[in-house]
């Protein structure tokens, strides 16, 4: 049994829509058991694109889908795009899709006109977590609360070479501490403390294959693998 992705056609052809390197090499050596030929989407010229979602999902899709019309329906390859945030239950899910957008100093009032100007290649400023950690620990304060429960969220969309399309998501809970501990990981990893380990350690104080095993990003790939592949996808990413 090969799963959904080979049944039109049975290429094993795929485009990962990012620019990160980093992101594409570690995704990449996840999904090369399953297929023989993997490229970056700036290897067809597609550009950052607008992501004018309301969920991850949506967001990932939007990506997946202009990754597709650029470098999939011609040439027959599949397109696999990911969105992620962390989210705050004290802060009402925020920064949510955000999330990378606090690191960049955005004012409150600032984010909806900037957002467009930004998914479009413009300033997009430098990303600080430093910043963004402490964006989420005076907005808490604000609103009186010390303590909240959070968490991470994935979405991973493939479009297949025929058009047809798959989102699966991941998410792992936990709950926001302060300060800041651990200089493992990135983004808000130091601030988050898993529920699923049952001890008090930061992401930012494991090690990178513990996490690795537990993240959004774990729980997602975990997924795609089982609903695409027929397989489960054994190495995660954090």
């Amino acid at each position: 049994m090969q799963g959904w992705f080979y049944e039109k056609g049975g290429k094993s052809q795929l485009v990962i829509a990012t620019g990160n390197r980093g992101k594409f090499v570690e995704i990449a050596d996840l999904l090369k058991p399953f297929v023989s030929d993997i490229r970056p989407w700036n290897a067809f010229g597609v550009a950052k694109v607008e992501e004018t979602g309301a969920t991850y999902a949506e967001n990932a899709l939007i990506k997946a889908r202009a990754a597709f019309q650029r470098s999939g329906r011609a040439r027959g390859f599949a397109t696999l795009a990911d969105d992620s945030g962390f989210e705050v239950e004290a802060l009402d899910g925020k920064p949510g899709l955000l999330s990378a957008r606090w690191a960049e100093g955005q004012d409150q009032e600032q984010e909806q006109e900037q957002d467009q100007e930004q998914e479009q290649g413009g300033n997009n400023g430098t990303r600080d977590f430093a910043r963004a950690i402490e964006r989420v620990r005076c907005e808490m304060l604000a609103r009186s609360y010390k303590e909240s429960s959070a968490r991470f969220v994935c979405a991973l969309a493939l479009v297949r070479s025929d058009g047809a399309e798959r989102v699966v998501e991941g998410e792992v809970q936990g709950r926001v501490v302060f300060p800041p501990r651990g200089g493992r990981g990135f983004g808000y990893d130091p601030i988050f403390v898993p529920f699923v380990t049952g001890d008090d350690r930061t992401f930012g104080e494991m090690e990178r294959e513990e996490k690795q095993c537990i993240s959004h990003r774990a729980q997602a790939f975990r997924r795609l693998g089982e609903d695409c592949f027929a397989q489960e996808i054994r190495q995660e990413i954090g």
